[in-house]
């Protein structure tokens, strides 16, 4: 069985059915994950989520281990050395089979096609599963074509769904009957020798590598989304100086728990509260990382850097200069610069100053989305191919159902609604720290050479109107 985005024991299609068959058979299962280097430096994979994932690891083969099932390592450079290391992995082993589960983006999918035409010219077949989609019919509309537009697309998606009947599938639970080979077996020691070559830290203390702490803290959103709960995902997830989101992204973008895990819990939740699971809020955000696959399923270029529609896209300006000063969190935007800052530091960003920040390079200073996109995914640890697309796209208004050309965030107006006292803003810029919550959204000059905090790089009002005639042009 081949890891991937799937690395978790629980509701694991390709794992649960080559487990069910080894124990009918009575032959031995294996599982290898692909460690290749070169080509996550290629697709920008965050050192902070390989950490995670080579932690996730290790403990699958403590786990897997104590099932008489190896965990092995192939080690390639990139994704054209594949075909060959995994078949010579089969021949050595005497594999029969192998079992995958399916992923989005095109380069993936011609990396799957490549590994299964090569393994089946050796007479190996291959089982590949849906397992990244709560929906995996087609979806299209009455004519037949794809949707360009979330909310309808969700309609219909949601309809779906809701008459679909959403099963997990169980982990393995008792050590296959036949006993592990020499070569398999692991000593603690050996557990601990992991490694899949780029990593780098990420927050352990926020994201423990445990898919047992990715099922409790989704237990413990779902409770407090209960009616009589303070705490409210639809009302307080926009303030950024308040835990008020699930932090399941990263667990969700390696597959620690699944997309169906998550489903079910909102499900049921619903429906012992007597709630409308059409109005949850979580569910949506659900359908948009649901909405940006379809899109990518269906649109080729979409993984190859075309813009959904590239007759929106304005004349970008290059400009290092201000590319890199977005990129430290030295914009002399206090919003800006403390959500920068959140992202360099801890690998990950508030979705809400995720917009803001992707608005201000993309509409305020004109620099190709594409340079966002990348930063995003070479530093996020829940960094999502497809959703990190959709999202820029999104932001700067080429993509499917786009914020239009026009909608151009004021940074600090949206710093006075959603940091009103300046909470964020304080944790991240403490030079700041000394200023009342109307100063700490918009510094004086005095205030900035004081406190040592950047000169603003831009003028909002000049650039938004800048923005505004290059876009309607």
């Amino acid at each position: 069985m081949w890891l991937r985005n799937d690395l978790r024991l629980t509701d694991n299609p390709a794992l649960y059915h080559a487990w069910q068959i080894g124990c009918q058979r009575k032959q031995p299962v294996r599982v290898i994950y692909c460690a290749t280097p070169n080509q996550w430096q290629k697709h920008n994979l965050s050192q902070a989520q390989l950490g995670l994932c080579q932690d996730l690891l290790r403990a699958l083969q403590s786990e897997l281990s104590a099932l008489n099932i190896a965990l092995d390592i192939i080690e390639a450079p990139d994704y054209l050395n594949l075909p060959e290391k995994i078949l010579s992995y089969c021949l050595t082993h005497k594999v029969q089979a192998l079992w995958l589960n399916k992923e989005v983006p095109f380069n993936k999918q011609q990396r799957d096609s490549e590994v299964i035409n090569t393994l089946l010219s050796n007479d190996i077949v291959s089982h590949c599963f849906d397992n990244d989609l709560l929906v995996n019919s087609p979806i299209t509309t009455q004519s037949e074509a794809s949707y360009r537009v979330f909310t309808p697309w969700y309609r219909r998606w949601l309809a779906t769904l809701l008459a679909t009947d959403v099963k997990l599938l169980a982990a393995p639970n008792k050590a296959l009957d036949h006993p592990q080979s020499p070569s398999c077996s692991h000593t603690s020691d050996q557990q601990k020798t992991i490694a899949i070559g780029i990593t780098g830290n990420y927050r352990s203390d926020l994201w423990p590598a445990s898919e047992t702490f990715a099922r409790e803290r989704l237990t413990d959103f779902i409770e407090n989304q209960q009616p009589n709960n303070t705490f409210n995902y639809h009302q307080r997830r926009d303030y950024p100086a308040i835990n008020g989101t699930s932090l399941l992204s990263a667990y969700i973008a390696v597959g620690a728990i699944s997309i169906r895990q998550c489903y079910l819990a909102i499900y049921r939740a619903c429906s012992e509260q007597q709630q409308s699971i059409e109005e949850n809020q979580w569910l949506k955000e659900l359908g948009w990382r649901e909405f940006y696959r379809y899109l990518m399923l269906n649109n080729q270029g979409l993984s190859k850097g075309f813009a959904f529609n590239p007759h929106k896209e304005p004349k970008w300006l290059n400009n290092p200069q201000l590319l890199s000063a977005w990129q430290q969190g030295r914009t002399g935007f206090p919003i800006i610069d403390a959500a920068m800052l959140q992202l360099n530091r801890t690998s990950w960003m508030h979705n809400r100053l995720r917009m803001l920040t992707a608005s201000f390079l993309c509409k305020l200073l004109l620099i190709d989305w594409r340079e966002g996109e990348t930063y995003f995914m070479a530093h996020l640890i829940d960094a999502d191919f497809p959703s990190n697309n959709g999202g820029w796209q999104w932001s700067s208004a080429t993509g499917c159902d786009a914020s239009p050309w026009f909608r151009i965030f004021n940074p600090t107006s949206q710093s006075k609604k959603f940091d009103s006292q300046g909470h964020f803003i304080r944790k991240m810029l403490p030079e700041l720290s000394t200023l009342n919550d109307k100063d700490i959204h918009w510094p004086s000059d005095q205030q900035r050479t004081a406190l040592n905090y950047c000169s603003p790089i831009i003028d909002y009002a000049t650039c938004r109107e800048r923005a505004l005639k290059w876009h309607k042009r």
